[in-house]
């Protein structure tokens, strides 16, 4: 959920859900807000919806086709900072929440929803339970492993054995094929897809 050095990445808002305050956040919502704080510079990074208590700094922040994604990076030698690290690192939390004002929007009387089309954008909170169930921390954002060791380490802590890490880090996938063709290799093999397939995330082209 989190890397070493506190960095995350998820979504802060979902598009087109209706959340807990019966609000809806409509795709460009945050457009013009984003643009007039320099791409969301000034956007604060807080714990739980408290202003006297950021945890962070926002390293982006934009819209696409899903929501509002963001990238952060918590202080580790902030206590809170710690605190949230040490919750996401453990799944304790992974929610995201945003702070804003509504600036343009359509009320519908008969269901009380709000339908946001401009919203004014504070801050970015991590919470235990976000107002949009669907918003969160999703992603490491990390630099993919450059040696065997890491990736070694790697697959440990994505929940391979000792030596099932050491298995593949030094055969590659000539262990792979082989565990796909074992009966009892299923499950190690499953794991070695979702393990590719998060390595393959953390990389940029």
């Amino acid at each position: 959920m989190v890397d070493e050095d506190g960095s995350f990445a998820g979504y802060a808002s979902i598009f087109d859900v209706t959340d807990s305050q019966k609000d809806i956040v409509l795709r460009g919502a945050f457009k013009r807000t984003l643009a007039e704080r320099e791409g969301g510079q000034s956007v604060k990074l807080l714990w739980q919806h408290r202003m006297d208590e950021p945890i962070g700094v926002l390293t982006e922040i934009r819209e696409d086709a899903k929501g509002l994604y963001v990238e952060g990076k918590l202080l580790l030698d902030v206590q809170r900072g710690w605190e949230a690290y040490t919750l996401l690192k453990s799944g304790a939390i992974d929610g995201l929440s945003i702070g804003y004002s509504a600036v343009d929007f359509d009320f519908d009387g008969e269901t009380g929803i709000r339908m946001l089309s401009d919203v004014e954008l504070w801050e970015v909170s991590l919470v235990t339970f976000p107002a949009n169930s669907h918003a969160g921390v999703t992603a490491v954002k990390a630099e993919p492993p450059e040696t065997i060791r890491e990736f070694e380490h790697f697959l440990r802590d994505v929940g391979f054995s000792r030596a099932a890490a050491k298995s593949i880090a030094a055969g590659g996938f000539n262990y792979a094929e082989k565990q796909r063709d074992a009966d009892e290799g299923q499950e190690d093999w499953i794991k070695l897809d979702r393990a590719l397939d998060k390595v393959i995330n953390t990389l940029s082209f």
